[in-house]
């Protein structure tokens, strides 16, 4: 039997499982649930849906990153990430990757050959930063090598050697996708080069500044890396470029928190969700117009003859309360919900993984640290604030009801950003957290790889309660850092597991322990 044979029998399962639903996010050539041969565009489908659709989740699951990065409670029972606890993650994101050499090799001529290699490097990119994100050091060099050499066991590579790993290959895409050709099965850009290849780009300033306690590496040359990308290479250039998944009125391609046709979502009628504190008071404080169009009123407030377009009558739930307290909160009705535009609406909004508003508060957190200089970081900063906002307004029927009488128009947005409560102003770290904070609340329900939890762990913003009472954690006095590493890595894969541990944690896969991008 030939390679390429072999390689066509281990796909085919992979093809007959993506089911009715995967295609169907943009018209493509290709369709998955009748397949004659296999094709580079019907495996690239296969791995950016994984990277979008997977990873968004719905219904419930959707909520799980927000319950940690404490924009939301539930309660219908007491959840372990929104008070703290940790478990083990998977390396689900490393055995997706035995696709990308298939991909490149069905790839039917030299140009689309560098597209879908670039692609390749990207995905890589994108799974081996989410995984070490949660973990520390991840195989890397010897992964998904169990077919091709035979390595089934995987040696693990220091956290800086897969971060110098990632940079590369987020190089090499930006290199390739610049002589590659627009490409087949692509649900999110239609196989776009020129889109590809400003995301490869972003998203590698967005490494970057994860290592913004390494700028004295004499090997990474993160300030150098970074100011060569911004004076050289394309970027994102609005929210038209977002790396995101569209929803439409489909079948079970509906906007994850959708309760269309009412019931479909349970979640939704149960009214297990509360917004917060974390979200709220910033927004009210800063007499920002997106409280009205992210949240709906307490039917308490009002009752006691408040209108919708008051800033009092929105009550959030403090999210390290006991869930006895947050039970209590939620009988009494005193509290405010997600806006029915999320709950009515099938393709409320698109789900971005990474946005232009994004990257343009990158730029602005760079720029204060002095990676980079020629545009102000006010500017940066207001551009991502006025975008989020657009974004918002984009997707918002002009409706009261998603609004609540509040609208965000061009004067009002515009104007936003400058004024005395908003504007940048302070020391260094003033306006790393008045960045960080604005980028909270931009991601609100946007990205699901846990952002806004990376970026408390790395700056300390936005601030956190930490109740010892409620935190789940061992122990109750401090956030745990990371996930512990997948049971199956335990059980299959034990030494070279014990000697990242013993390189890393003293040998103690502990939720507590500090990884290297962690450490000054």
């Amino acid at each position: 039997m030939t390679k390429r044979n072999s390689k066509y029998i281990f796909i085919m399962p992979l093809l007959l499982m993506l089911g009715a639903g995967c295609s169907k996010f943009n018209e493509i050539n290709t369709n998955p649930n009748r397949p004659t041969e296999v094709s580079s565009a019907m495996l690239a489908t296969n791995m950016i849906l994984s990277i979008t659709r997977n990873d968004i989740s719905s219904q419930k699951g959707f909520m799980q990153p927000y319950l940690l990065g404490k924009y939301v409670t539930w309660g219908e029972g007491q959840e372990d990430l929104q008070y703290n606890k940790f478990g083990r993650t998977s390396f689900s994101r490393i055995t997706l990757l035995r696709n990308v050499d298939p991909m490149i090799g069905f790839a039917p001529d030299e140009k689309l050959k560098n597209s879908y290699t670039a692609l390749g490097h990207f995905i890589r990119a994108w799974q081996f930063f989410h995984t070490t994100m949660q973990v520390g050091d991840v195989p890397y060099a010897e992964a998904v090598k169990g077919e091709t050499e035979n390595t089934i066991k995987p040696v693990y590579d220091a956290q800086k050697a897969v971060f110098m790993g990632i940079l590369n290959e987020l190089d090499q895409a930006d290199q390739l996708f610049a002589v590659g050709g627009d490409f087949g099965g692509d649900p999110v850009y239609g196989g776009k080069v020129d889109k590809w290849r400003r995301l490869a780009n972003s998203f590698q300033l967005h490494v970057l500044l994860q290592l913004h306690k390494k700028t004295g590496d004499a090997e990474l040359k993160v300030a150098q890396r970074f100011n060569e990308i911004v004076s050289n290479r394309p970027l994102l250039t609005s929210n038209a470029d977002n790396f995101a998944l569209v929803y439409n009125a489909t079948q079970n391609q509906n906007y994850p928190w959708s309760d269309v046709p009412a019931g479909s979502n349970p979640n939704v009628k149960s009214n297990y969700t509360m917004l917060t504190t974390t979200l709220l008071e910033p927004l009210k404080e800063l007499q920002d117009r997106r409280l009205f169009y992210y949240a709906k009123p307490s039917p308490v407030q009002l009752a006691a003859g408040k209108s919708q377009s008051d800033w009092d009558a929105y009550v959030g739930a403090e999210p390290s309360n006991s869930f006895t307290n947050l039970q209590q909160l939620r009988v009494s009705k005193d509290y405010s919900d997600f806006n029915n535009r999320y709950i009515n609406l099938v393709n409320a909004e698109p789900v971005s993984q990474f946005s232009y508003a994004q990257l343009q508060f990158i730029l602005a957190e760079a720029t204060v640290r002095g990676w980079i200089g020629g545009t102000p970081a006010q500017t940066y900063y207001a551009n991502g604030i006025m975008d989020a906002m657009r974004f918002v307004v984009k997707y918002t029927p002009d409706i009261a009801d998603y609004h609540h009488n509040m609208k965000m128009d061009d004067a009002y947005i515009d104007a936003y950003p400058s004024t005395p409560e908003v504007a940048l102003a302070g020391s260094t770290e003033q306006q790393v957290s008045q960045i960080i904070l604005q980028k909270y609340l931009a991601g609100f329900l946007q990205g699901s790889n846990y952002n806004a939890w990376y970026e408390n762990r790395r700056t300390g913003y936005p601030d956190f309660v930490l109740n010892p009472s409620t935190n789940l954690n061992n122990p109750n006095t401090q956030f745990p850092l990371r996930w512990l590493y997948p049971s199956n890595e335990l059980d299959y894969n034990t030494g070279n597991l014990d000697n990242a541990l013993k390189a890393q944690y003293s040998g103690n896969d502990n939720v507590n322990e500090i990884m290297w991008i962690l450490k000054d």
